[in-house]
C-alpha cells in the first residue's frame, strides 16, 4: 500500500428506529431510516510497514485496541490477504457514547480508505459484510448513500434520493445511556408477546419528503430511557420547546438532535438552550462526503 487518503466519517440520525423481537442469535430486529449529518470525525490512513496504530484519539475513548477505526483496519488487511499495515489518524469531533454512530463511522470510513489504497481488493458487498461484522450501523456508513432504510441488524439497507439539507443542533448526552441496558429496559416495559410488530406497509410517499418523514417519525428507545434518566427526558422536553422542526433521540441515546427549517430557527434555538458550545450546530447531508488525498 503506497500513499494516504482522508475521509470525512459523518454522524447520524435515526430519523425512525423501530424495535423488534430477538432472532435466533439473540439480536433484536430492527428498522429504521438513517440520515447523515454533517459533524463529522476526520479519519486518515496511510502506509505503514506492518501492525494497525492510531493518533489524535481523546483518552476518554480507551485503548486503541478497543477503537472500531483500528479493528477495522486490522479486519481488512486480514479479510483482504495483503501485506503491511496501516497508521491512522483521527481527528475527533462527534460525541462519543452519544447515538450517533461516530465509532461505526469512523469504522466505515478507515475501510473504505483502506480498500481504495488497496485497489478495491473488496468488492463493495464483502466490505459490507465485513462492516456488519464490527457493527450494526456500519454498513450504513459505507453506503455513501445520505438517506437510506435499514432493516434486520442493520446490514439490509436501501438507498434513498436526498432530500434537501435541514439546519440541526446536537445536544450531548446529559446522562450516560449503555446500548445494552437501553435494550434491556425496552424489553422489561412491553409484554413478551408484542415486541414490536411486523406487520406494516410504508409507503414510498413516507419516505420522499420531510413533511411525510416526520409525520412517521418515532424512536422506540425514547420513552424507556427519558422514563429512567430524568435528565435526558428534561432535556428532550427543553428542545420540543424551541422551534424545531423535528425532535429525536439520537439512536439509544443519550444525545438529542434537532431538526429546523432555517438556520435563523436552529440559531435562535442555540441561544435560548444557553449558547453552549457543547451543543453543535450542523445541518443533514444531501450527498456523501468523498475520499481525498491526504495533504
Amino acid at each position: 500500500m503506497t500513499g494516504s487518503l482522508t475521509a470525512s466519517a459523518p454522524a447520524k440520525l435515526n430519523l425512525w428506529l423501530r424495535v423488534f423481537g430477538r432472532d435466533t442469535k439473540g439480536y433484536h430486529a430492527l428498522e429504521t431510516l438513517f440520515q447523515l449529518i454533517s459533524i463529522a470525525d476526520t479519519i486518515t490512513v496511510a502506509a505503514a510497514p506492518g501492525g494497525v496504530t492510531l493518533s489524535g484519539a481523546p483518552a476518554e475513548l480507551g485503548p486503541p485496541d478497543d477503537n472500531l477505526a483500528v479493528r477495522a483496519a486490522r479486519a481488512y488487511l486480514r479479510e483482504a490477504r495483503v501485506a503491511g499495515g496501516a497508521a491512522i489518524a483521527l481527528t475527533k469531533r462527534v460525541p462519543w457514547n452519544a447515538g450517533l454512530g461516530g465509532g461505526s463511522s469512523d469504522a466505515a470510513a478507515t475501510l473504505r480508505a483502506l480498500n481504495l489504497l488497496h485497489q478495491q481488493r473488496l468488492p463493495a458487498d464483502d466490505l459490507v459484510a465485513l462492516g456488519a461484522e464490527l457493527g450494526s450501523d456500519v454498513p450504513f456508513f459505507l453506503a455513501a448513500a445520505p438517506l437510506a432504510l435499514a432493516w434486520g441488524r442493520g446490514e439490509r439497507l436501501l438507498a434513498l434520493p436526498p432530500l434537501p439539507s435541514l439546519p440541526l443542533l446536537v445536544v450531548p448526552p446529559a446522562a450516560e445511556v449503555r446500548t445494552a441496558d437501553a435494550y434491556a429496559w425496552l424489553d422489561k416495559d412491553r409484554p413478551a408477546e408484542r415486541t414490536g410488530e411486523f406487520a406494516a406497509v410504508v409507503p414510498a410517499a413516507a419516505l420522499a419528503s420531510w413533511a411525510e418523514i416526520k409525520r412517521h417519525s418515532a424512536n422506540d428507545f425514547e420513552p424507556v430511557v427519558a422514563g429512567r434518566l430524568p435528565a435526558i427526558g428534561h432535556w428532550l422536553d427543553r428542545v420540543r420547546e424551541t422551534d424545531a422542526f423535528l425532535v429525536r433521540l439520537a439512536g439509544s441515546g443519550g444525545a438529542i438532535v434537532a431538526l429546523y427549517e432555517t438556520g435563523a430557527q436552529r440559531d435562535a434555538a442555540w441561544h435560548r438552550l444557553g449558547s453552549d458550545p457543547r451543543v453543535l450546530r450542523g445541518e443533514t447531508l444531501a450527498a456523501a462526503p468523498a475520499l481525498e488525498p491526504a495533504a
